[in-house]
Formats: C-alpha cells, sequence, structure tokens
C-alpha cells in the first residue's frame, strides 16, 4: 500500500551555518537509501524540512513492501556443474547450497551459453521486503553521511554513548498512520515531536505523516520547512520596511531562517548621531555581529532604524526591541570611535608602517609592492591617456588603510575606508575612488572600475598579483589557487575587454615582470601567464554565447589586443551564418597545410606566370575585393571585411579543382604558393576561419 512517509530527528540547536546543508543531506541520504531498495514511485514528491531543532523528511507513495523481483543467478560452468554422466558435481551442490537452493536438481537450472562457455543459470521470482527493515537501513546510511561540521559525544540517560552534530531527544518513522519500528542513535522511533520552545504548549502528536506540516504550524507554532521560513521573513521584513529598501544579503537571510523556528520582524531604531560613521561600517556590524537588517531610503542612505527577526511573537515587542536597541549601541559606538580615530592620521602618514606588513616571503613586504604597483600604474596610466601623476598616487595609497583600527576590525571594509579617509585628506577624488576601485571586479559580475586612475590601479595591482605570485612558482593547480590568480586574471581580461583598452597583452605581462628584476626567488613567467590569460580568455567568451569554434577563429590568433576581439566574433559569427563560410573554412584550412609543408616563404605573386584560366579568375577576383577588405578592416567593420570575402568562393573552388598547387616546374609552383599566400592572408586578417571546419 502507498502512503506519505515522515522521517523526523528532533535535536538540541543545530548549527545554523550547517543546517540547510544538513537538512538536503537527510532527505537526500532517505530517498537514495529508498529508492535504491525500489520503494518509491517515480511520482513520489520529496519535502526537506530543517529547522534549529529538527532534521525531517516527507516523501509521498511510499510502498509498504517493495515488489517482487524476477532473478536470474549464474550458478556455475557446465564443465565444472556436472561430471561426464551428467550428475551433480560436489562444487556444484556447494553452490547451490550457499544459493540457498538445496533442493534443485541439474534438471531445474537454465543452460547457456555464457561468452566463450556455457554455464547453468537459476531463475526465480524474490519476494518484496517489508519497508521496515529498509527503512532503518536508508537512516542509517543517511545519518554516517551527513555533511557535519564538528561531530559531538554525548551520553543518552541510559548511559549509552552517542556521536552526532547534536544531542537528538526523539525519532519520528510514520508510514501514513502506522509507526514504522526502527531506531537510531539510542532512541526507537515514535509519532511525537516538540514544538517552539515557548510558544508551543508542548509535545505535537503527528496522527499521520501527511498532517505533520500542518500540525507543527498550529499546534507547534513552527516552519519547519527552511525555504518557507526564509520566504516568510523575507516577505516579513519588507512589510515592516514601509517603502524604505531592506538590506538583505541571501548569506543573512539563510543564516536567520535557520536561527528561528517562528519568524517575526520588529522595528529598533539607534542614535542618529551615529549616521556620521560610514554606513557601510554600520551596516557591516549590523550584519555580522547581530544579523539585524539595515534599512536605507530609497536613494539608498541609510535610516537610523534596523529590522530584527526574533523567534518570539508577543503583543508586547518593547522588551525584546528595547534589548536588542541595547546591545547594538556598543558595536555603533566601536564603529564610531574607530571612524574618528583613524581620521587622525592621514593615509600618506601610515605608508612607513606598510614596510612592516609581509606580503610574500618571497617578494617582500607591502611597501615594497606598493613601490611596483605604483610603477606599473604610472606606465599603463600612460597607455589609456590616464593621468599618470594620479594613476601613482592612488596606487601609492591604495593599501594604506589596511593599518587603520576600522579595517583591522572590519577586513571587508578595505578599499572602501579607504576612500573615505582619502576624501577626508583632501586626496583627488580619483586618487580616493582608486582606493575602493582597484579592487574591482571583485567577483563574477561585479562593477569595473569607473575611473581612469581606477582603472590603472587595478590593472597594475591584478597583474602584479598574476605575475608575481607565478614567478615564484604559486600558480593554479587543478582547484587549488589560494591566490585568486584566476579571478585576478578575469579581472584583467574583463577590463581590456568591457572598457576596450587598445593596449598590448604582452606588453602589460612584460611590464609586470620587469618589476621583479633582480628578486633571485623570481623566474619569468611571461609566456605562461600568456597562456593562462587565453586560456580565461576563451571561457569568458563562450559565457557570452559565442561557440568554441568562433571563439577559437579569433582567439587562436593569439591577439594581442583585446580592444576590438568582442566585434572580431561577431563578424565571425555573422560569417559562419553565410552559405559560402563552410567551403571558404574548408579551403583555408587546406592552404593552412599546404603552406606549412612549403619550403621557405612565398614571394611575391608574378601575375605573367598565372597559366591556368582559375588561377587568372582568382587573382582577379582577390584584386578587386582587397581594398574594399582593407578598407572595411581600417574602419573596424570586421563583418563587412568577411562578408566581402565570400565572393572568393566560386574562384577558390575553381582553383583547387583546376589547378596543380605542386607543379613540376619551381617558378610555377612557387608562384602558386605565393598566391596562396596572399589569399591566407586576406582570409585571417579577421580570424582564422579554418577553425569554423567541421
Amino acid at each position: 500500500m502507498n502512503q506519505t512517509l515522515l522521517v523526523e530527528l528532533f535535536t538540541e540547536e543545530l548549527p545554523p551555518k550547517a543546517l540547510a546543508k544538513l537538512g538536503e543531506a537527510f532527505a537526500a541520504g532517505i530517498v537514495n537509501g529508498l529508492k535504491s531498495r525500489d520503494f518509491l514511485e517515480t511520482d513520489s514528491i520529496v519535502t526537506s524540512f530543517a529547522s534549529p531543532r529538527r532534521l525531517a523528511v516527507s516523501i509521498s507513495k511510499v510502498r509498504d513492501t517493495s515488489p517482487d523481483k524476477q532473478m536470474r543467478e549464474k550458478v556455475l560452468p557446465v564443465s565444472v556443474a556436472i561430471d561426464a554422466n551428467g550428475n551433480a558435481t560436489a562444487p556444484l551442490t556447494k553452490k547451490l547450497a550457499a544459493l540457498g537452493f538445496s533442493n534443485l536438481q541439474v534438471s531445474d537450472l537454465e543452460r547457456a551459453v555464457d561468452g566463450k562457455a556455457e554455464s547453468f543459470f537459476y531463475s526465480y521470482t524474490a519476494p518484496g521486503s517489508a519497508l521496515a527493515g529498509s527503512l532503518q537501513l536508508a537512516l542509517e546510511e543517511s545519518i554516517s553521511k551527513l555533511p557535519i561540521p564538528k561531530v559531538m559525544s554525548y551520553q543518552r540517560p541510559d548511559g549509552a554513548t552517542v556521536h552526532f552534530v547534536r544531542p537528538v531527544h526523539s525519532i519520528i518513522a510514520l508510514h501514513g498512520k502506522d509507526i514504522v519500528p526502527l531506531s537510531a542513535l539510542g532512541l526507537t522511533a515514535g509519532r511525537v515531536t516538540q514544538g517552539h520552545r515557548f510558544l508551543s504548549a508542548g509535545q505535537v502528536n503527528i496522527a499521520d505523516a501527511e498532517d505533520y506540516n500542518r500540525a507543527l504550524k498550529e499546534e507547534g507554532k513552527v516552519t519547519a520547512n527552511v525555504t518557507e521560513r526564509k520566504e516568510q521573513i523575507r516577505q516579513a521584513l519588507l512589510a515592516k520596511a514601509n517603502g524604505d529598501q531592506v538590506l538583505m544579503p541571501e548569506s543573512l537571510l539563510d543564516e536567520v531562517a535557520a536561527l528561528v523556528e517562528w519568524p517575526v520582524v520588529y522595528e529598533c531604531h539607534f542614535e542618529e548621531e551615529f549616521l556620521a560613521v560610514p554606513q557601510e561600517c554600520l551596516i557591516l556590524t549590523m550584519q555580522t555581529n547581530q544579523k539585524y537588517f539595515a534599512v536605507t531610503d530609497a536613494a539608498g542612505k541609510l535610516r537610523s532604524r534596523f529590522l530584527i527577526v526574533s523567534n518570539l511573537a508577543t503583543d508586547t515587542p518593547e522588551h525584546i526591541i528595547q534589548g536588542n536597541e541595547r546591545v547594538v549601541r556598543p558595536r555603533l559606538s566601536d564603529a564610531k570611535f574607530f571612524f574618528e580615530q583613524d581620521k587622525k592620521k592621514s593615509l600618506a602618514d601610515r605608508l612607513p608602517q606598510l614596510a612592516n606588513v609581509v606580503y610574500h616571503n618571497k617578494l617582500g613586504s607591502q611597501a615594497e609592492r606598493t613601490q611596483r604597483v605604483q610603477s606599473l600604474a604610472g606606465t599603463i596610466a600612460k597607455l589609456i591617456g590616464a593621468d599618470v601623476a594620479l594613476a601613482e598616487r592612488g596606487a601609492l595609497l591604495a593599501k594604506a588603510d589596511l593599518l587603520t583600527d576600522m579595517v583591522g576590525e572590519f577586513p571587508e571594509l578595505q578599499g572602501i575606508m579607504g576612500t573615505y579617509y582619502a576624501k577626508h585628506d583632501g586626496e583627488h577624488d580619483e586618487v580616493a575612488a582608486a582606493a575602493s576601485e582597484h579592487y574591482q571586479p571583485r567577483f563574477a559580475g561585479d562593477a569595473l572600475p569607473a575611473t581612469p586612475t581606477g582603472t590603472a590601479v587595478a590593472l597594475a595591482d591584478k597583474l602584479e598579483t598574476l605575475v608575481g605570485i607565478w614567478g615564484i612558482g604559486l600558480q593554479p593547480t587543478g582547484d587549488k589557487d589560494p591566490f585568486a590568480l584566476r579571478r585576478h586574471a578575469l579581472g584583467i581580461l574583463r577590463m581590456l575587454v568591457e572598457k576596450r583598452l587598445a593596449i598590448s597583452l604582452q606588453s602589460l605581462i612584460a611590464a609586470a615582470a620587469t618589476l621583479f628584476a633582480g628578486n633571485a626567488n623570481f623566474k619569468d613567467p611571461s609566456a605562461d601567464v600568456l597562456t593562462f590569460l587565453y586560456d580565461r580568455l576563451r571561457g569568458q567568451l563562450r559565457e557570452r554565447g559565442f561557440s568554441q569554434s568562433e571563439v577559437e577563429a579569433v582567439v587562436a590568433q593569439n591577439p594581442d589586443s583585446l580592444a576590438n576581439i568582442v566585434e572580431r566574433l561577431q563578424a565571425v559569427q555573422s560569417f559562419a551564418a553565410l552559405p559560402e563560410s563552410a567551403s571558404l573554412a574548408a579551403a583555408n584550412k587546406r592552404i593552412t597545410n599546404i603552406l606549412k609543408k612549403a619550403d621557405g616563404t612565398p614571394g611575391e605573386i608574378n601575375a605573367s606566370l598565372l597559366q591556368e584560366a582559375a588561377e587568372q579568375a582568382l587573382y582577379k577576383a582577390m584584386v578587386d575585393v582587397k581594398p574594399s577588405v582593407d578598407a572595411a578592416y581600417a574602419a573596424g567593420d570586421f563583418t563587412s571585411a568577411l562578408k566581402t570575402l565570400a565572393a572568393l568562393r566560386e574562384g577558390v573552388d575553381a582553383f583547387f579543382n583546376d589547378v596543380m598547387v605542386n607543379a613540376e616546374d619551381l617558378a610555377l609552383r612557387n608562384n602558386r604558393l605565393a598566391l596562396l599566400a596572399s589569399l591566407h592572408g586576406m582570409l585571417n586578417q579577421v580570424a582564422d576561419i579554418s577553425k569554423l571546419a567541421a
């Protein structure tokens, strides 16, 4: 009989940051254990539950007995199983006994070819097993595989020692209305759980597995499903905001949802004087230390009110509100104190202290690193048309905020505080902006530096890290990348591509490598870094929707400037859609191979040596289209350049059909190779279109 199955572990408070994963893993373990034993239907619905004091799973359409199975067992090879007279041998008798088939005769067995020999088989119907035994195994397997951050050892009242993430007080195992007899963690299953620690009357009796969610909500004041609870919190925060914006990062919502069983949102306030502190500091301390939700106006300016999620619903929340306001006040006072103290000393005055901060024992201090980044930022600024003096000043001060009290307390604010302090010190706006912008982009999808100075410093900072760390042998390996070099590489590429910076990639790497001249620990990694960047570029461009062959057509040419790479790709994409593209791509591939095998470098084309009609026609077609192709290329209209080349298709096809390239006459052969070399240059000016050939 198919009914809903419920399994619950009722525990002490579970670690909030691990709760969601524990809930998912517990449910998956039970489901996989029962599915592998054939107790679930194809349309069984699984619902996982996880609250601060419980892990549970509900599965619909669970069988009470697994279906009978048709089995076919291989017994023994015929040559071993019977003697010359066809009688059973001792090995056969022993094997049948081991399989539980002692009553079988040779005549009961099926004789069939098994590979190159014959063997005996026995087919039978294996009766299905009862749910209780299989669920017991599935529960044990699920518990053993839980991603427990740290296992506790505790003693049950009966003296038994149990190992689990937190002490477990009860287990529910219901199949419909019936208790499934199983045991785990020193407990036997029943139908009773506990509701909310304060809002519930106490025990909650689950009459039927399908009634679990309702009973916990109505009788126990517990929203057991973590996703539902998280959404309740989100909606309650929005309702309480009264039109303001609530800052609710998903990570904070996840953590708070793992701390409460019956979420209720209350509004609190702090003194207006704290708003003089940079709002990032206040927001971070509220979120990190107190798990509160900050509120801003429509323009993003912080309000002096904040929202808390409580686990206690009451008509008189004054004590809860006042308690939370009292708790947050010292945190905000600390932030204000740090800010005021930090402002007493300029960023420039902090620079000598960077000599005492180790960057890497093989690359020196942060002061030495700052000098390298400053030099490189000035070089890059000149290349991109930014102010060299501002870029060098921005790079000089970029890391100074690491020495402030505020960043010491909240490392997440590095860069942000540098901008605030630089403005307070009277630095140029772009210098101040560079303090935070040089970290950008911090992650996939993050904004790029907005100012030219920030861009120059960001490129310099990331290039210095990438080349320097690689140069001391700490390049990424497999999934290990402790210095986030992949992220730095992607940031460099995004700035070059999206900001259309027409500067040489090889020159940038070479300039970065030059910074480490004289360092005995450093081995120039320029070639490897360039390959690494091109590999990251391939992935980045594929994420933009270009196909692998389209990307390879452009990147295989190792473009030194990435300013127009997207336009090149779009041109290749348009060309690939033309009916002539396949033929020209294949021809280009053929030309590439021919030229690779040719001796020496082909010279100039001698029109008087073009004897065959097909080569004369191809030469004329090339002469006709070349001005248009060159003009389009010079104007950056790569799509027109490639589409114009499509007119050569017929001439190219005719050439390969009618002309022998490797003619016996050396002059003719070299002239035809020169013709192909010229054609190859035209076809590959935008991209290597041979990469489009299947």
